[in-house]
C-alpha cells in the first residue's frame, strides 16, 4: 500500500506512540488526522508536523462519539477526501492495584478508552473506508499485555481491556476478509510514552484527574530504563501495513511466557471433556 496522498486518522496523537505513528505516515507522504483529548498538545504537535511540511491536521478528543464522526466525515473529508487507514491507539493504564480493589470508576475508565476507543472507531472509521472502495487499513493499539498477565504487575484491568482490543481485531479481520481493507493488531513491549500519567485526563463523571504517585512513578521508571523510542512503533506500523501483518509486536516481548500460556490452553484441549468441530 502506497502512503502518499493517502489519509489518515490517529487516536491519542498528541505523545507516545499516536505521535510516532502519526509522525512516520506523515514522513511517508500520507495526510495525517491527528485526535487527543489532550487539545493544547495535539494541536502543538500537528503544528510541529506541518511546520516541517509533513501535512497534518487535528481535533481534540474530548468527546469520543461526536469527535470520531467529525473526524471520519465532514471535517476529514473537507480537508482530505477519503480515509484510508484509521489507527486506534488512544490508551490509559491501570497497573499496580489487585482486580479486587480496582473501583466501578477505574473499571469504567480503562474500559471506556481502551476498549469503547477502538468499539468508536470501527463503528466510524470503517463504513468510510469501505464506502470508497479503495485500498485501506485499520491499526488497532493492543498490547504485549493482550497475549499474557504477567505476574507481580497487578495489571489484570489494563491487560483485560489489551485482551478484548486483540478479540476486536480478529474478529475485525475475519468480518474484512475478501475485501481490499487490511486488520493489524498493534502489540507493543515497553515503549518510552508518559502513558503512566494517563490518570491525568480522567473525566470528572469518573472522578476527574487522578494521581497514583507510586504506580505511576514505577511504571513510568520501568518505560523509561527499557523503553523503545515511539517513532520506531510507527515505523513498525507502517511495515505492518505494507506487509499485511497482523500481529505486529515491537520491542521486548515474554516470548516464553506467552508459548507457555499457549501450551498451556493446548494440553486442555487433551481431554476427554472436549471433542472438535
Amino acid at each position: 500500500m502506497e502512503f502518499s496522498g493517502k489519509t489518515a486518522i490517529v487516536t491519542g496523537a498528541a505523545s507516545g506512540i499516536g505521535l510516532g505513528i502519526a509522525t512516520a505516515l506523515a514522513e511517508a507522504g500520507a495526510n495525517v488526522v491527528m485526535a487527543d483529548i489532550q487539545k493544547d498538545a495535539v494541536e502543538h504537535a500537528a503544528h510541529r508536523l506541518s511546520g516541517t511540511n509533513k501535512p497534518a491536521s487535528r481535533c481534540a478528543l474530548r468527546r469520543p462519539r461526536p469527535v470520531l464522526r467529525s473526524a471520519s466525515a465532514r471535517s476529514r473529508k473537507r480537508r482530505f477526501g477519503k480515509l484510508h487507514i484509521a489507527c486506534n491507539n488512544a490508551g490509559v493504564p491501570m497497573h499496580g492495584t489487585r482486580l479486587v480493589d480496582v473501583s466501578a470508576a477505574d473499571w469504567a475508565f480503562v474500559i471506556g478508552v481502551n476498549v469503547w476507543g477502538v468499539i468508536h472507531g470501527i463503528r466510524h472509521f470503517v463504513p468510510a473506508i469501505l464506502k470508497h472502495g479503495e485500498a485501506g487499513h485499520i491499526v488497532n493499539t493492543a498490547s504485549v499485555a493482550a497475549t499474557q498477565n504477567r505476574r507481580g504487575t497487578n495489571q489484570g484491568p489494563y491487560s483485560m481491556s489489551k485482551y478484548a482490543v486483540l478479540s476486536l481485531s480478529e474478529a475485525l479481520e475475519h468480518e474484512l476478509e475478501g475485501t481490499n481493507v487490511g486488520v493489524t493488531a498493534l502489540c507493543p513491549g515497553p515503549i518510552a510514552t508518559n502513558i503512566a500519567l494517563g490518570s491525568r485526563n480522567r473525566p470528572d463523571h469518573l472522578g476527574g484527574p487522578q494521581v497514583r504517585p507510586t504506580d505511576e512513578a514505577v511504571l513510568g521508571e520501568r518505560l523509561a530504563r527499557t523503553g523503545i523510542d515511539p517513532k520506531l512503533v510507527g515505523e513498525r506500523v507502517l511495515d505492518a501495513i505494507r506487509n499485511g501483518t497482523f500481529y505486529a509486536f515491537v520491542s521486548a516481548v515474554p516470548a516464553d511466557v506467552i508459548r507457555a500460556r499457549h501450551r498451556r490452553i493446548e494440553a486442555a484441549l487433551e481431554t476427554r471433556w472436549t471433542t472438535s468441530y
